[in-house]
């Protein structure tokens, strides 16, 4: 037995690795683990409403319940500690195991790596030993079987797939059990084209959900996935009702207090993006989950920059939690580290704060995620480019051409595309910087559209400096004030409410003479920044033109 758990030590991302080891071997004790469930009267963690019942001993049954709310939450090492308190109290419980094993598929997460495959596996081949009871049992066990299968020699989206027909199958065959539909729209929309901007499969999951809502109203996985499945600008306003609901549905969840956001972020509500985000914050905190803290942070700092809030925006900078490798938002937190201060100086178009950027040494593993650490570089060549400094803005490109690189050998093709999008835009102010004003338009303009035909990640809540945006922001420079309207307009219907949108547009209206719509977005600008406490100059124009209209 040691000798394998030094194999897969070995075959571990060495930042990964003590932990999943020590998961492996050492599991919290069940009394341990029911303290960390309840508050302080004893209650149990409030985290909705889940009812699947398994033929399992009766008493675990609320236990099991417990675990799979928190599985709908991608709570995923308490679900997994749960689900474990369920094979301990009952050994022959085959659908505990099978909950272990859905705990290391992070389906609208990364790919899970190879420690994790193999602790999938492991699960579900005890699954299959300790046997089930019921045909819908077993087939919830071999739906996930397919997920695993195999693994080593096929790739991520064959087996996504497959788990995906099996879910379907599971759904026909039991068409009583909701669950078994609530898993297979969250494998539809886990499945959805990166590339497919008619949102088939974010569709045809929203649907499946939207039925059983009425009725489950207090279901963690339902809210939670009709979020996921609108979380796109011409879809947003579909799932408002589901993220106003589901917070209260599972208020002891940092995911679920966070989650909202993605649709608030979506339609410009800041404010109730900051609400959310706050209480993200301190629930992570509360339960260690770094990953979740910073996260809320990320999204906290932009919403706030929205609304001119520049003090409150700096603060989330400070005290950064250290990121532990083994925590279950660990891409999420990376992610947060790079794009906190990269928003906080590109936002504010403080261009040579952006250009004297630091990478932190040590943080960011490159590899698979080379992606983490490039918002830092492409603020400090971005800030660079626009205050002069060309020389320091070729370096930074260089260095996310590098990064770009080491994405296309891990297959990380979406991030790749992102840093792509990063160099062009880059690329674009120092060609203008030149002097050929013609062709820095012209990159910049495919930039933007490149930058359209993709999605964001749900790891954030917004590009560092959107293309179409800084396109506007040339053609104003360029003294084109009609056509960068048209881009800050276009920015907008994407992006509501973005406080550089709408400066962006303000302006160029009225410098285009167009006084009715320089009020209309100089007025739209002010009543969100009605909490500002920073000293933006955009305020002051804002309200130097109204005070004279």
């Amino acid at each position: 037995m040691m000798a394998y758990l030094l194999r897969l030590l070995a075959e571990m991302n060495l930042r990964r690795s003590s932990f999943l080891l020590v998961c492996c071997v050492f599991r919290l004790s069940a009394g341990v683990l029911m303290a960390q469930h309840q508050h302080a009267g004893g209650e149990p963690a409030k985290l909705g409403k889940v009812d699947f019942p398994i033929t399992c001993d009766p008493a675990v049954q609320s236990q099991f319940n417990h675990a799979v709310a928190m599985l709908h939450s991608f709570w995923y090492d308490r679900a997994a500690e749960a689900f474990e308190t369920v094979t301990r109290k009952d050994a022959s419980c085959g659908m505990g195991y099978w909950g272990v094993a859905m705990t290391y598929y992070h389906a609208l997460w990364e790919a899970p790596g190879p420690a994790e495959l193999r602790l999938g596996w492991a699960a579900v081949e005890k699954a299959k030993a300790a046997g089930a009871k019921t045909p819908r049992e077993r087939d919830y066990i071999a739906a996930i079987e397919t997920f695993y299968w195999d693994f080593e020699k096929s790739d991520h989206r064959t087996r996504a797939l497959a788990y995906e027909k099996a879910t379907q199958r599971l759904r026909v065959a039991y068409p009583q059990d909701r669950e078994a539909a609530i898993f297979y729209a969250l494998a539809v929309l886990a499945n959805a084209p990166p590339d497919d901007k008619t949102y088939a499969n974010q569709k045809k999951a929203g649907a499946i959900l939207e039925k059983l809502f009425p009725d489950m109203p207090d279901h963690p996985g339902i809210a939670h996935y009709l979020i996921h499945c609108y979380d796109y600008p011409t879809l947003a306003e579909r799932a408002l009702e589901a993220a106003r609901r589901y917070a209260q549905i599972a208020p002891d969840s940092p995911h679920a207090l966070h989650m909202p956001s993605h649709i608030f972020t979506r339609l410009g509500l800041w404010q109730e993006s900051i609400a959310s985000n706050l209480a993200s914050a301190t629930a992570a905190r509360k339960h260690g989950a770094e990953g979740d803290e910073l996260h809320a942070r990320d999204y906290l700092v932009y919403a706030y920059l929205q609304g001119g809030q520049d003090r409150e925006a700096k603060e989330m900078l400070e005290n950064i939690p250290d990121l532990r490798p083994e925590d279950p938002a660990y891409f999420a937190g990376l992610y947060a580290i790079s794009a906190l201060p990269a928003r906080y100086a590109v936002e504010r178009h403080r261009w040579a704060d952006a250009a004297e950027l630091k990478v932190p040494p040590a943080t960011f593993p490159g590899g698979r995620y080379a992606w983490a650490e490039s918002n830092l570089h492409f603020a400090k060549a971005l800030g660079a480019a626009r205050d002069g400094s060309l020389r320091e803005a070729q370096k930074e490109l260089q260095r996310l051409a590098a990064l770009k690189l080491a994405l296309d050998q891990a297959g990380e093709a979406y991030w790749a595309d992102q840093l792509d999008i990063q160099q062009e835009v880059v690329s674009a102010w120092l060609t203008l910087a030149s002097g050929d004003s013609e062709q820095g338009l012209t990159k910049m303009r495919a930039a933007a559209d490149h930058e359209d035909s993709t999605d964001k990640h749900p790891v954030t809540p917004g590009a560092i400096a959107p293309a179409r945006e800084q396109l506007g922001d040339m053609l104003l420079e360029l003294n084109h004030p009609a056509d960068a309207l048209h881009e800050y307009e276009a920015a907008l219907r994407v992006a509501p409410n973005r406080f550089c949108a709408l400066s962006g547009a303000a302006h160029a209206a009225e410098r285009l003479g167009d006084l009715k719509r320089a009020r209309i977005y100089y007025t739209q600008l002010l009543a969100n920044c009605a909490r500002a406490d920073g000293d933006r100059p955009e305020l002051q124009d804002a309200r130097t033109f109204l005070g004279e209209m």
